[in-house]
């Protein structure tokens, strides 16, 4: 399974945009309302890529506009970065996800790796059409979409690294948790928090 021949070789971000919604290289659209596209100037100096859409962000077309991205929006503000002047995608285009027992809610479900590869075609051709001076991975998938699966954020977040050879070499990324794992904290919600924004720093600086 691979993205790859949907993916136009050529032309701007409109164009992938459009192309994104034509794409059935994994199983995922089957299920998912619509592909979610990434959003933003196409000379960010800084693109920020989470896991997938989430429930309102496949029902409104639109990355980071739930619960996750609200908290996301606040933590870019405390680190001194203008939300309307990054790049904000996710490593999988459509939304995974699993009904609850009684079938009205759409739990999240985390992308497979196959998922993850499958769709790093588009990311990468995003990446290349904005060319950011800075990748920000929200969350482990991203993290390992861009330095592969053996990456882990506990040993490496917060630190600018090289992205290793493939699709995305060449790149300095920058992983931290995603704003989503803020939501599922309890007791150290704040502590959670506060790393975030403390690797957004870095990411400014």
């Amino acid at each position: 399974m691979s993205a790859e021949p949907y993916v136009p070789d050529r032309g701007t971000l409109d164009d992938l945009r459009a192309a994104v919604h034509t794409c059935r290289g994994c199983d995922l659209y089957r299920d998912a309302t619509q592909a979610v596209f990434g959003a933003g100037p196409d000379t960010a100096r800084l693109v920020l890529v989470g896991e997938q859409p989430g429930d309102r962000e496949d029902v409104e077309g639109e990355p980071f506009v739930g619960p996750a991205g609200r908290i996301l929006d606040k933590a870019l503000a405390e680190a001194g970065i203008a939300r309307d002047e990054v790049y904000l995608t996710n490593a999988v285009k459509h939304f995974k996800f699993q009904r609850s027992e009684r079938g009205k809610t759409r739990i999240h479900k985390t992308p497979g790796r196959t998922e993850v590869v499958a769709c790093a075609p588009w990311l990468a051709a995003e990446i290349t059409r904005v060319d950011p001076e800075l990748v920000v991975c929200l969350g482990a998938t991203a993290a390992k979409a861009l330095h592969g699966p053996k990456f882990r954020i506990t040993t490496d977040r917060g630190r600018v690294l090289p992205a290793p050879d493939g699709p995305f070499a060449g790149r300095d990324v920058l992983a931290t948790t995603h704003p989503s794992a803020v939501l599922r904290a309890r007791d150290d919600r704040d502590e959670v928090y506060a790393g975030l924004v403390a690797d957004l720093r870095v990411a400014a600086a």
